[in-house]
């Protein structure tokens, strides 16, 4: 296998990485040419946005978003599927962890789909007890 590197972007292919977006069941299938230019914004918007890369090609993200002074919530982090069970998406957390306790950011939280506890404990994240996610609905 090749060696996976993991790089702190502001910018990425924007085509990967709707790839990766799309692959995770996270963004919509049409072909709106707009899609590009927000790809661009978040990661350019991110706090730390990391990528994965197998020589020269991106297989994996994650991103960080915070105020930089106190609070940071890791979300987006995925693998492509053909490299997942690599320990690729460990090395994305672990690159984010890294960034976001050298600009001494106290408290780091993720929300996380079903059935990847073990996952992130394994990183050192624990289930926040008596706490509840909110998502505000459509009108």
């Amino acid at each position: 296998m090749t060696d996976i590197s993991y790089h702190i972007v502001k910018t990425a292919d924007a085509a990967t990485i709707l790839a990766l977006y799309r692959q995770a069941g996270w963004w919509q299938m049409d072909d709106n040419p707009e899609y590009l230019d927000t790809v661009k914004k978040i990661m350019s918007n991110s706090f730390c946005f990391v990528i994965a890369k197998a020589g020269e090609e991106i297989i994996g993200m994650g991103r960080a978003i915070s105020d930089g002074v106190s609070d940071a919530y890791i979300q987006d982090v995925t693998v492509r599927t053909d490299m997942r069970g690599k320990s690729i998406g460990k090395g994305i957390i672990r690159t984010l962890l890294a960034f976001l306790k050298e600009n001494k950011l106290q408290w780091i939280g993720l929300i996380s789909e079903p059935g990847y506890e073990k996952f992130y404990g394994g990183l050192g994240f624990n289930v926040m007890q008596h706490y509840t996610p909110f998502l505000l609905g459509e009108e």
